[in-house]
């Protein structure tokens, strides 16, 4: 189990390391598990290895809520003070990745439409 959280300390690391030398808007984590799965692709023997590991660290991921859960009650007289400006921006971004969502529903059912139709009709066929 050491050397598998070792493995993915280090990526996070990696991550870390060239999120500030880079200066990539990503953060630092994301990029280290985006690291951990190339190397995975790459190399499938490992998965036994991390996999273990990974299902543990995730059986406990609710105790990473607790430091959010702390910081907003922390700062809860200021999220009251712009509780007008937070529920105009989650109502505006939930309706945003709504539209998003549909807009690339619809793209996708058409090109999935349009390939069928070019597949039935044949490539020496003329609709």
């Amino acid at each position: 189990m050491l050397p598998a959280l070792t493995a993915l300390l280090l990526a996070q690391l990696l991550g870390e390391a060239l999120v500030h030398s880079l200066g990539l808007p990503v953060p630092g984590p994301v990029l280290g598990l985006l690291c951990v799965l190339l190397v995975l692709l790459l190399r499938p023997k490992l998965v036994p290895m991390l996999k273990p590991t990974a299902q543990s660290l995730l059986a406990h991921l609710s105790l990473l809520f607790v430091p959010a859960g702390v910081g907003v009650m922390l700062h809860l007289r200021r999220l009251g003070d712009e509780a007008l400006a937070i529920g105009v921006a989650l109502v505006f971004s939930t309706l945003v990745g709504l539209a998003v969502t549909a807009l690339t529903m619809v793209g996708l059912m058409r090109w999935q439409a349009r390939r069928r139709a070019a597949q039935s009709t044949g490539p020496g066929d003329t609709p």
